[in-house]
């Protein structure tokens, strides 16, 4: 059988679309969290909350997403990660904050209550959070993907260059 080494293969891409929904969960539990016992803006929740999300998708992603558990590189892999996950928290923040601020201007907030609670959700703001999940999730799974999980070589033969 061949293995599948396209960057869109089936079980990546099966395999991240699940740790990225635990990674979500997480996101958008730690963002309820920090509006509801800080009283922060919904605006300065999104980074906050996704660098959360980041450390659990960094272990998960290691070590079932990409065949990478056993690569020994765990330390690049982890820089090259931060890399990526900044600038993915960035789109999040971005695909988040700006639909909300333009929904916000024309439509009064959603909100649904939790039955037998007295929490209340915000609903235009967690779709506005998924919508940037949505597009952190795409930006995320083709650069690690094609980045941060793959051997380049490029490091071994730096080290081979100053021996």
């Amino acid at each position: 059988m061949k293995k599948q080494t396209s960057l869109f293969n089936r079980k990546d891409l099966i395999a991240y679309f699940i740790i990225a929904g635990i990674g979500a969960v997480i996101q958008l539990l730690a963002g309820g969290l920090l509006k509801d016992w800080f009283r922060l803006p919904y605006e300065s929740t999104i980074l906050p909350a996704y660098f959360v999300s980041l450390i659990v998708g960094f272990i998960l992603t290691k070590l079932f997403a990409f065949n990478a558990r056993q690569t020994k590189q765990t330390q690049r892999e982890m820089i090259k990660f931060l890399l990526v996950a900044t600038f993915s928290g960035f789109v999040t923040w971005l695909f988040s904050v700006m639909p909300y601020s333009i929904i916000s201007r024309t439509y009064a907030d959603y909100f649904i209550q939790i039955p037998y609670s007295i929490k209340r959700i915000n609903v235009t703001q967690v779709g506005t959070t998924v919508n940037g999940m949505g597009f952190s999730f795409m930006s995320n799974y083709v650069l690690h993907k094609s980045f941060t999980f793959k051997s380049s070589g490029f490091y071994d033969r730096f080290k081979d260059l100053i021996k």
